[in-house]
């Protein structure tokens, strides 16, 4: 699947095309009718192959679990899709798979909005045909984890970067040893409107890291909830988890 962007290039030029062709997508049901469906975003490099497999083997009858924003046990459907293989500046311009590209993971990193807008646009679309009844969500790990976070951005500002109206009304964001992109504008930005306001205070988010993660720092972690929470995102829980590197286990209770 593809999806294509105009940007301007410069003061008097005309838009060009971006073209951002998406991978595989990988899809896990429950056995039974599904009340919510997540969308889950792979790290750097990975695909959703890797991940519908961990989904597929969890020791959860019919993939049913509680989660803490949704207060009783439910049927997942899980959508597991694949990011475009791209030159990432953060690798030296290796070519793999990345939701969007990365200089370095800092907060003082430019933010690449063509490449977020067109993943965030991505999963809006994958959610988009669940039926009206079923809650949506999305999560993901590391890099995932950075644009399941910025779906939650755009979900409350009621757009994206690019002032396209964001389509989806996200009932939960989950983040795995992620990071915030576009941090240093986001409470000026929802500070401007009540509507944006609303949106972010009525989002449940769920961010973890582990706090011997030497890939994104477990500080990323604690400024980004300190961020989101401070920027109006009221309904959120931060859970660390001492000695735990960047990778992730199948199943921590508590």
């Amino acid at each position: 699947m593809s999806y294509q962007q105009h940007f301007s290039t410069g003061s008097g030029s005309r838009p060009a095309r971006r073209n951002f062709e998406f991978g595989r997508t990988y899809v896990v049901r429950p056995k039974g009718k599904h009340q919510a469906t997540i969308v889950w975003l792979h790290g750097l490099g990975d695909n959703g192959s890797s991940w519908s497999q961990q989904l597929e083997n969890l020791p959860l009858p019919n993939v049913r679990i509680q989660y803490y924003f949704f207060p009783f046990l439910i049927l997942l459907k899980w959508i597991c899709p694949t990011a475009p293989t791209r030159p990432v500046a953060m690798l030296g311009g290796f070519t793999c798979t990345a939701w969007f590209d990365v200089g370095e993971i800092s907060e003082d990193s430019p933010d690449d909005w063509e490449g977020l807008d067109a993943s965030a646009a991505h999963v809006a679309n994958l959610l988009s045909t669940e039926p009206a009844d079923v809650k949506v969500a999305v999560g993901g790990f590391s890099m995932g984890a950075a644009t399941a976070l910025y779906s939650a951005t755009c979900a409350a500002l009621g757009q994206y970067s690019n002032g396209n109206a964001y389509p989806i009304n996200l009932r939960a964001v989950v983040g795995l040893s992620g990071w915030l992109p576009g941090s240093r504008s986001l409470r000026s930005k929802v500070e401007g409107s009540h509507e944006a306001a609303r949106r972010a205070a009525s989002l449940p988010l769920f961010l973890c890291h582990g706090t011997s993660d030497d890939v994104v720092p477990y500080s990323y972690g604690e400024k980004s909830a300190h961020c989101l929470n401070t920027a109006g995102f009221r309904h959120l829980t931060f859970k660390s988890y001492e000695g735990l590197g960047h990778y992730t286990v199948p199943w921590r209770n508590g």
